[in-house]
């Protein structure tokens, strides 16, 4: 506003060139897109065909469990609408596990996320429960008006995973949902994964270049790269805080300072002895065995 703005009709030159480059761009990244958008149409079609689906299915989740020995457990889930990933609806579950030895849970264990903070705690390496949790809780606020119902769930797993998804959806009234549990095959190979569908007793397999399989790869390695980043993160941040709060010297002041002087466990993790020992009520000679323990 205010500002006096000239504009040329017939540019010459250098900013020719640039105009024509630009117009270029944009034209080939129209190309780029309307290609891609074709590409996953078509794959979609492919998709409903293959596993003899209705027409309409748009928008499709896929859940996937991560842990390591049943610790830190993380279900995942990734949502594929409108033809593209939508990152933005992707949800994670912490799922809380027994202790090994039966002892109650320790207030580090017993996570609160909102709206289940009286979870009970599942078996650890327990997939089944895992994935029963997980369902429950998602689809049981969907069924309360929260989120859209999917056309299509996929459940990365086998028989007894599509068997508790098909529990999980009876009890919620979820009938006219379609259920495929996508099993891997021989030597985890891809390609050769099963698709194991509610009411089928036979299994399906695809051809390895049918363009529905390329849609169910697509979105379940969605949904396992995303369940392992949230499992990592989440088994990371418990070791160190374990491994903080077992340090002689570190009470919870302390803990505290050094927690919100680094932005977090992350932060902690990356810094030095000098910059640990900066930290009010830290000296040279704590800050090394701060450091030291947690590396």
């Amino acid at each position: 506003p205010g500002r006096k703005a000239q504009i040329t009709t017939h540019p010459s030159g250098m900013r020719r060139a640039w105009l024509e480059m630009a117009s270029k761009n944009a034209q080939l990244g129209a190309a780029q897109t309307l290609s891609l958008q074709a590409t996953q149409e078509a794959r979609l079609t492919a998709l409903q065909q293959g596993l003899e689906l209705a027409e309409g299915v748009q928008r499709i989740e896929c859940f996937d469990i991560s842990h390591t020995m049943g610790e830190a457990t993380v279900a995942a889930c990734v949502v594929y609408d409108k033809s593209a990933l939508q990152k933005s609806d992707y949800r994670r579950y912490n799922i809380r596990v027994k202790p090994d030895d039966g002892s109650p849970l320790d207030s580090g264990a017993m996570e609160r996320t909102q709206g289940a903070v009286h979870r009970a705690a599942i078996t650890p390496g327990d997939d089944y429960g895992a994935m029963r949790e997980t369902l429950t809780r998602r689809y049981r606020k969907v069924v309360s008006g929260e989120g859209k119902v999917p056309d299509l769930v996929l459940i990365d797993g086998g028989r007894g995973q599509l068997t508790v998804a098909e529990e999980v959806f009876a009890e919620l009234g979820l009938n006219d949902v379609a259920l495929v549990a996508v099993a891997k095959g021989e030597q985890r190979k891809p390609g050769l994964e099963q698709l194991l569908r509610s009411g089928r007793d036979e299994p399906l397999r695809l051809a390895k270049d049918h363009a529905g399989l390329h849609l169910i790869q697509q979105i379940r390695d969605e949904a396992h790269r995303f369940a392992i980043e949230g499992h990592r993160a989440r088994r990371g941040k418990a070791r160190t805080s374990s491994s903080l709060e077992s340090i002689a010297g570190i009470g919870a002041r302390r803990r505290q300072r050094l927690l919100a002087r680094f932005g977090g466990l992350r932060g902690l993790l990356s810094a030095s002895v000098d910059e640990l020992g900066q930290v009010e009520g830290i000296g040279r000679k704590l800050a090394g065995k701060i450091y030291q323990e947690l590396h």
